[in-house]
């Protein structure tokens, strides 16, 4: 089953974040039990070629691939999409029109105007030949806007409306970060999750999947309970430094 049919059936997907740019290491958190994996060309480390390698890997190990690619960079959106990737979360949408190229870029039309080489999405994702691809990609691929700005949440409703447009995924940081004009980053803070909650139920209302990144379980309980499907928590990069601390620290005890 794809991530968009478990996403609209109403599951929700646990998904883990990779910024470093080692194909192994996105197949070892596909394998410990993550469902889908976001490569981060954003803020993260990945360029097109580790990102078409890792999701390979990510296929390999049994779970989704995503991509974050870089703002306003449509013609790397619809590249991952051609090597498999089965969302594309997009930062700093701020508006319908940020929205609306965003599906241009993602979707085959006449939803969009995704230009057309799928080969090799449809072997790595098991789909029956090009045509079978090409008929379901704009069902089974999703486009995600991130929402991160006080332009963006006043903008939201508009957003929402636009067709091929699959779901809303919040970036707490940024997101608390601009709230505050530059005062303060704190994604957990009562601010910061009033005004993810108040996303989650507009967002839901509209028909669109809401997503969000999480810092901490507790912070993940909390957004599942508000409604939201796609759920980030951990990184590779973070579990590479938790792991040589816990282990050191372990030796000196």
């Amino acid at each position: 089953m794809s991530l968009a049919s478990r996403l609209r059936a109403g599951e929700t997907v646990v998904t883990a974040w990779s910024s470093l740019a080692a194909p192994i290491l996105s197949e070892l958190m596909a394998h410990s039990g993550y469902e889908a994996i976001a490569l981060d060309m954003q803020h993260g480390l990945h360029d097109i070629a580790s990102v078409r390698d890792a999701i390979a890997s990510i296929i390999a190990g049994g779970a989704h691939p995503a991509v974050r690619v870089a703002v306003d960079d449509f013609a790397t959106a619809s590249r991952v999409l051609d090597f498999g990737a089965e969302a594309v979360i997009m930062p700093m949408v701020n508006s319908a029109e940020d929205a609306l190229a965003l599906v241009a870029a993602t979707k085959f039309p006449p939803l969009g105007a995704r230009s057309w080489a799928p080969h090799q999405a449809a072997r790595r994702l098991g789909y029956d030949g090009l045509a079978d691809y090409t008929g379901r990609a704009n069902e089974e691929t999703l486009a995600f806007a991130m929402v991160e700005t006080p332009t963006a949440l006043a903008a939201l409703d508009d957003i929402c409306e636009v067709e091929g447009l699959d779901g809303i995924y919040v970036g707490p940081s940024d997101l608390s970060f601009t709230l505050s004009e530059g005062d303060s980053v704190d994604p957990t803070g009562k601010r910061a999750m009033e005004v993810s909650a108040e996303i989650a139920a507009r967002v839901t209302s509209k028909g669109k999947i809401a997503a969000i990144y999480c810092m901490t379980p507790e912070h993940a309980k909390a957004a599942i309970g508000m409604g939201y499907r796609y759920v980030t928590l951990g990184s590779d990069q973070a579990f590479i430094a938790s792991g040589v601390s816990e282990l050191l620290s372990r030796l000196k005890d």
